[in-house]
């Protein structure tokens, strides 16, 4: 398509814009989001790689979210964030389906409603970092689990993915991704035994 400088066409095209030398216009810079790259295994505990370039990140000066949704046994929360290198806060739940038997949770409600707030609270966590773009990476392990089980809603996770503002890349992992996420992902890696 070629674009004539007359003067008619500018006048037949109410869209386009007349920029002079002598008028200086500052244009801001917008921030570029990062790739959504997504990690499927068949089997859980599989990520250890992930977590190994996150730390290798923080080292290098980036800052790092790591939060691993299912994991727990050492009662972080959000409010015991653990810091490594200065530059990554590695944060688990604070109770999780991982400290207890499964028939221990269905058996207790109490115990089943602590760890739904729990990871509900770390999401809360991931949602503010996601939106102000703070972290250069966020790892959100075994994130597609919370969704399985409903803890987590898929599409509160798709909503604040596509209003993200963080520069840098945001990685998820899981076994069973559903078909939207896939969708939305820049790189999908599939890990191997």
């Amino acid at each position: 398509m070629v674009i004539s400088s007359s003067n008619n066409y500018s006048k037949s095209n109410p869209d386009l814009l007349e920029i002079s030398s002598a008028n200086k216009i500052n244009f801001k810079r917008f921030k570029q989001n990062g790739q959504i790259q997504i990690y499927q295994s068949s089997y859980r505990g599989s990520y250890s790689s992930i977590i190994r370039d996150g730390l290798r990140n923080a080292a290098l000066g980036k800052k790092v979210l790591l939060v691993q949704f299912m994991k727990g046994g050492v009662k972080q929360g959000v409010a015991n964030q653990l810091n490594l290198c200065g530059n990554l806060n590695w944060v688990r739940s604070s109770h999780s389906y991982d400290q207890y038997d499964s028939e221990e949770i269905e058996n207790n409600k109490n115990l089943e409603k602590s760890i739904h707030e729990s990871t509900n609270e770390l999401w809360n966590l991931c949602k503010k970092e996601l939106i102000t773009g703070e972290s250069d990476q966020i790892i959100l392990d075994e994130i597609f689990l919370a969704i399985e089980m409903k803890i987590i809603d898929k599409d509160d996770l798709i909503s604040t993915l596509e209003n993200r503002n963080i520069s840098g890349d945001v990685i998820l992992t899981g076994t069973d991704i559903p078909k939207e996420l896939l969708l939305m992902a820049n790189q999908i890696t599939q890990l191997r035994s």
